[in-house]
This record gives C-alpha cells, sequence and structure tokens, in this order.
C-alpha cells in the first residue's frame, strides 16, 4: 500500500504557509563534469512548515526530529528548488510495553 502525496497544484508556488513539505534543492556542483558536457549536481532534502514564498523562493522552519537541534528558518532560493511537495504531520510516537 502506498500512501503518496500529490504536489501542490502550481508547483512549489502553490504551496500554503503552515504547510509541512519536503523539499528537494540543488546544491552548488561538484565533482568533474559528466560524460555530457554538463556539470554533476548534489542534492539535499529539507523537511519543515513554509514560512513564506516569494518569487526568490521559499523560507521554511526546518522540523528536526525531536531531541536532534531545533528548528531553524531556512532561505531556499527558486533557481535551487527541484522539487517540492507537502507532507502528513509527524506521526506521534507511542510509549509504553509492546502489545
Amino acid at each position: 500500500m502506498t500512501f503518496a502525496t500529490p504536489a501542490a497544484p502550481g508547483g512549489w508556488r502553490g504551496l500554503r504557509p503552515g504547510t509541512r513539505v519536503v523539499v528537494r534543492r540543488r546544491l552548488p556542483p561538484a565533482g568533474p563534469v559528466v560524460s555530457d558536457g554538463g556539470t554533476a549536481h548534489r542534492w539535499t532534502d529539507l523537511i519543515g512548515h513554509v514560512v513564506e514564498i516569494s518569487d526568490a523562493g521559499l523560507r521554511l522552519r526546518t522540523d528536526p526530529v525531536p531531541g536532534r537541534g531545533e528548528p531553524q528558518e531556512v532561505d531556499v532560493a527558486a533557481a535551487d528548488i527541484e522539487a517540492a511537495k507537502p507532507i502528513p504531520p509527524r506521526p506521534v510516537r507511542r510509549s509504553g510495553p509492546p502489545r
């Protein structure tokens, strides 16, 4: 069973503030030129809540795993956004003995 979340209508510009999202962003080129003459790129994914949307890009408040740092605001330039889509809220961990 797959729980795929569709991309926002209008791409990342269609996202709304407060929405929890995953954004795939392009990092600066690294390594040798690839066989087609282009440059190899690296990618990273950010998970967070949309704070602001503009023509310049997105501002996100990161959503770190509890106990692994504090949320930070990160600006992602429009030119660096490869994909973005809404994702469901973080699952709630339940404590207690296994059933």
